[in-house]
Parts: C-alpha cells; structure tokens; sequence
C-alpha cells in the first residue's frame, strides 16, 4: 500500500471519529423517489438549516485544503455554490461556479456530461482559471462521477491543475470514484 493511500486512509479515519460528522449526517435528510422513482435523493437543505452542523462541515473541508496552495475552488451548479464561497474565501483562493447552459453573461467554455437519470452540460467563464491555477472542485454529493469529471475537464482545459474533488456525501454504490481519472476525492459521509 502507497504512503499516500495509507494517509488518505488515515485521514478518513479521523474523520470518522470526529463527532461532528455524525451530527452532518444526521442532519441530512433522505428524500424517496424524488427527482424520479427509484432514486434516494440526499437533501442537504435540512443541513443548511442546523448552523453548527452547517459551520461544522464548511470548517472540515477548510482544515482540509487551508494549506495546499489552492488558488481555486470552482463551485458545481447549485449545491456547489453552498458550500464552495465560505471554503474559497477561507483559503484564500478565488471561487468560480460552474453553471448549468446559458446562466453565465460573456464567453464560455462547456463540457457535457451524464449523471444517473440523464445528461446535462456545465459550463465557465472563459478566463476565470487560468494556466498554472491550482484547483478543488466542491459539489454536495458524488453519484456516478459524471459532474465532477465535466468540471475537471473544464478547468484541466483551461490549464489548471486539480488538486483534489470534495463532497459532503458519496453514493458508493454508484462507483463515481472510480471514474475520476484517479484523482482523490475527500468525502465527510457515505449515503445511508
């Protein structure tokens, strides 16, 4: 086993005995059948109304990263733009959002993707990252990896270098790690 893969796993344990993650996970709630039968859709609104629970999962993501020399989090549409701005600014690093077709005003750069129940785009700024930016792609939750990878390959397009994928919440069972080209992912909580 690599020193790295040791760390990581290392670190997740820690995590795993930090007590706030048990008051994040408790604070999510479990929404059956919604968008469409059959999917269990993690709702991270109920979270946003604990503030400790709120505060708690912004500040383990900021103990994460705070030194790893980042100098972007770009921030997945919409959920991604929860938790992406208080991370960003208390790094230091710039936030851009990754936004769904035809939301952001000027020149854009796009990228297609599929998630679980069907297809969409995402899509950036051009000139928001540029070449030799260091980045962490924030969204709420990892399914099948589709939307990390489109935001990926949208700031690996412009010329940064992503440092690492962060989500509150993985659906292991959808294997969307595995589809990160090998990029580490850091989670706060596995579905329940």
């Amino acid at each position: 086993m690599s020193k790295m893969v040791e760390a990581e796993e290392v670190q997740m344990k820690k995590e795993d005995d930090d007590p706030r993650i048990l008051a994040i996970s408790s604070s999510i709630r479990v929404v059956p059948n919604f968008p469409k039968p059959g999917i269990m859709f993690q709702d991270i609104t109920t979270l946003l109304l604990e503030p400790k629970a709120f505060r708690d999962t912004v500040d383990l993501f900021v103990q994460r990263y705070k030194d790893k020399n980042i100098s972007v989090v770009a921030g997945i549409e919409a959920r991604g733009f929860i938790f992406g701005p208080p991370i960003a600014l208390e790094i230091g690093a710039k936030f851009v959002p990754l936004r769904k077709p035809k939301k952001l005003p000027g020149e854009v750069i796009s990228e297609a993707y599929d998630l679980e129940y069907g297809s969409d785009c995402l899509q950036m700024h051009v000139g928001a990252v540029e070449p030799g930016d260091v980045a962490l792609v924030v969204d709420d939750l990892i399914a099948t990896g589709g939307t990390l990878c489109a935001a990926m390959n949208l700031l690996e397009r412009a010329g940064a270098e992503v440092l690492e994928c962060a989500c509150v919440i993985e659906l292991p069972e959808l294997k969307g790690r595995a589809r990160l080209k090998g990029k580490p992912l850091f989670v706060l909580i596995e579905s329940r």
